[in-house]
């Protein structure tokens, strides 16, 4: 039996983040692991009632996680970290947030998302072994509800290149210890009746070595010989598969999925493979990741081209629908923008539609012709004035960064100055507010007092902590991305829209559909207000371009080159007023530089040259005085130093408290020559790291860098962390810093 109509995966958040607030109050304590566990239970069993009431041919399972899906398959596989005393369940979030005796795991991007995954970490010691139970678990939890399901797992290839190796240990070479593993779990869900299971390997959208590639030729010639198994399908998603298609192909797998949208010319490389014409091949052509309504001439015209290739071909997601919110009928949109759009919900509809349609019967695809027909000729959606004032602006360089540090040096500021990457815990009285805010109930100015008031108190505290370069908190910001896309133009925001970033923190991506300009300043009268609270510099707070690209749902109908200039232009404006509001320091945080660099190393070039030109027309034409900061946070840096040293920015604060300072040989042997804050203080686990922890790595980091030009800060903001564990995570950040630096004289 085929598989048919299907998605390769759904959101598992919830739609009313259902999830997020049990893992919390679990984590608070306040409620137990079976009222958490039920929450899981009543998510995935709506999902599956969802997606077969929709009508796809194939349902999938062990989608949910608690957490993330990297960390269940580690655990799945006997590969997490022991933790004495602990539960299983509480062992699994140790790796993931920490314990005050133990650091949490690495944490990254899942590949070009800004979906984080858990690093495992793997040596010679590990040893695999069938620990867990969950995806039987899940299939007999949907059997039990009359849906037959497809367990969905992380391929071991791809599983082992996602790990990091202990002590210089290639994960790699532990292929031959896990694929028997994998293959005693493909034999036990063959005896409960799995018909399929699907093993995702979107690594191989990415360049691969040569012996990446035997591992993959090893894998599945061999998990596709185990006698009594399911059928395999085997997903590649974020791009085209490269030499791994032919790999697939030519293995004793049953199905292989693509990805039809991310890279359009593998379409011709699939139909030009001969190898496929025993196996049954899901074409890919519906969005995963982009929330635009899928236009059914190019998807159908895409998915036909396969046909008489393979075996069958049917029509599927591009990848997981984890990456897109769960309803757009849910939202008060503006009609026709809403017309426009297609969120999970509607991209199941759409994939059922398509597979119809495919078939050779005649589904109605007329409202959808219509609407990406409509947007298509939606000219409003441009501003002349934009650009113009692009096509004009002159090239304004800053001067080299030796005459701006001698001009920053009027800052007054220590050797190893302190500061903190920008946002404060976000209280219950600062979240009620805004609420009161929104709802009505208060009003501007009553709002404007209660966030003064806030300021306030926070600067108060880091002057009282004793930092040396303050900001003001940003309590009055929802999110880093959308407070700033509420106040520019060609964005619209959703009240529902939300997608997981990583374990229980979730975000709400805004939608940008039209040129963008900057109507008002967005951000100059906190900053001013803070200033005028303490002598100390107060550092100016702005999202980046390419981060908001990153962190939105951005138009595919220009190149996002492009959009990435308007909205530079925008937050120009921005860095220009406040320095003319006398903040003298500014930080144009880009978390996402990396998130968004192309899997394949052809296109990353052209990438780097729009990124790294939006950021340097977003901070250009201000005095050598003003001090410009960046932000960076959890992603393999290493690939993108080139593009961090070209961003020209002061000083450069980046992740690397979890990985021990790691970060910094690669900006050595990058030849990094401006300031540098490593982050001492891992902000997304709730243990307090102690002053010798800190200064320790303080050591190290100015062991490797010149201390002229090392910072002290932690890895992020501190929005998602209580006051309870900050003020004292912060008070020993301070004592580490004060402890090194009387070690430099």
């Amino acid at each position: 039996m085929t598989i048919g109509t299907t998605v390769l995966g759904c959101p598992r958040i919830g739609p009313d983040r259902e999830l997020k607030r049990a893992l919390e109050r679990y984590w608070a304590g306040k409620i137990d692991e079976a009222a958490l566990l039920a929450v899981g239970r009543e998510l995935r069993q709506r999902t599956w009632l969802d997606l077969r009431d929709a009508g796809l041919d194939s349902i999938p399972s062990n989608t949910f996680s608690h957490y993330d899906h990297v960390l269940d398959t580690a655990e799945l596989f006997g590969a997490l970290p022991a933790r004495p005393g602990l539960s299983p369940l509480d062992t699994y979030f140790a790796a993931a947030r920490g314990v005050q005796d133990a650091p949490a795991l690495e944490m990254t991007k899942w590949f070009d998302t800004n979906y984080h995954y858990l690093v495992p970490e793997l040596g010679p010691d590990t040893e695999f072994t069938l620990a867990g139970t969950k995806p039987l678990d899940e299939y007999r939890e949907a059997r039990a509800l009359g849906i037959e399901t497809r367990p969905v797992l992380v391929g071991p290839v791809t599983f082992l290149l996602l790990s990091k190796g202990t002590g210089g240990y290639d994960p790699l070479d532990l292929l031959d210890a896990l694929l028997p593993r994998y293959a005693d779990l493909l034999a036990q869900l063959h005896d409960e009746g799995v018909e399929w299971v699907q093993l995702d390997e979107p690594a191989f959208a990415a360049d691969r070595t040569e012996a990446e590639l035997n591992a993959l030729i090893r894998a599945y010639h061999r998990l596709g010989k185990v006698t009594a198994r399911p059928k395999l399908l085997v997903a590649g998603y974020f791009g085209g598969l490269g030499r791994g298609l032919g790999v697939l192909a030519r293995s004793p797998i049953d199905a292989l999925a693509v990805d039809l949208v991310s890279d359009e010319s593998f379409v011709d490389a699939v139909a030009a493979e001969p190898a496929l014409r025993d196996k049954e091949v899901l074409a890919g052509v519906v969005d995963g990741r982009n929330v635009w309504r899928t236009d059914p001439q190019r998807a159908l015209s895409r998915a036909a081209t396969l046909l008489g290739v393979a075996k069958s071909v049917s029509v599927s997601t591009s990848c997981s629908l984890l990456h897109v919110p769960y309803d757009v009928a849910r939202e008060d949109l503006h009609p026709r923008l809403a017309s426009w759009l297609s969120f999970a919900r509607q991209k199941v509809d759409e994939v059922v539609l398509l597979g119809r349609a495919l078939r050779g019967e005649s589904p109605d695809l007329t409202a959808a012709r219509a609407a990406v027909a409509d947007r298509a000729s939606a000219a409003e959606l441009a501003d002349s004035g934009v650009r113009e004032r692009l096509a004009t602006l002159p090239d304004v360089a800053r001067a080299p960064y030796a005459e701006r540090a001698a001009a920053q040096a009027e800052l007054g500021l220590p050797p190893l100055p302190t500061t903190t990457i920008g946002s404060f815990p976000q209280t219950l009285d600062v979240r009620r507010a805004r609420a009161a805010h929104r709802a009505g109930t208060l009003d501007d100015a009553g709002y404007a007092a209660a966030m003064r008031a806030e300021v306030e108190r926070v600067i108060r505290l880091q002057e009282e902590l004793g930092l040396d370069v303050l900001v003001h908190g940003e309590p009055e910001r929802n999110d880093m991305v959308q407070y700033f896309a509420e106040q520019l133009t060609g964005f619209a925001a959703t009240a529902h829209g939300w997608v997981q970033s990583y374990g229980s923190r979730c975000v709400r991506p805004p939608i940008l559909y039209g040129d963008v300009s900057r109507p008002a300043p967005m951000t100059v009268e906190w900053a001013r207000y803070a200033q005028s609270l303490t002598a100390k510099p107060v550092k100016g707070m702005l999202t980046g371009p390419v981060t908001i690209l990153a962190w939105s749902f951005v138009r595919d109908d220009q190149p996002l080159g492009e959009t990435a200039r308007q909205v530079a232009l925008a937050i120009r404006d921005e860095v220009h007023d406040l320095e003319a509001a006398g903040i003298r320091v500014v930080q144009v945080d880009e978390p996402a530089l990396r998130e968004l660099l192309p899997l394949r190393a052809r296109a990353q070039q052209a990438y780097f040259d729009w990124a790294v030109s939006a950021f340097r027309l977003a901070t250009s034409g201000i005095a050598d005085a003003t001090q410009i900061h960046t932000h960076m946070c959890y992603s393999e840096f290493g690939e993108v130093l080139p593009a961090i040293d070209a961003l020209d920015a002061d000083v450069t604060s980046i992740e690397a408290a979890r990985s021990k300072m790691e970060v910094l040989t690669d900006l050595n042997e990058g030849g990094f020559g401006r300031g540098v804050g490593p982050g001492v203080y891992d902000i997304h686990s709730p243990r307090v790291p102690s002053s010798a922890e800190v200064a320790g790595l303080l050591r190290t980091a100015v062991g490797a860098v010149p201390a002229s030009r090392v910072w002290v800060n932690p890895d992020c903001g501190l929005k998602t962390r209580g006051y309870a564990e900050v003020e004292p995570a912060l008070r020993n950040l301070v004592a580490a810093a004060r402890e090194v630096r009387a070690e430099l004289d």
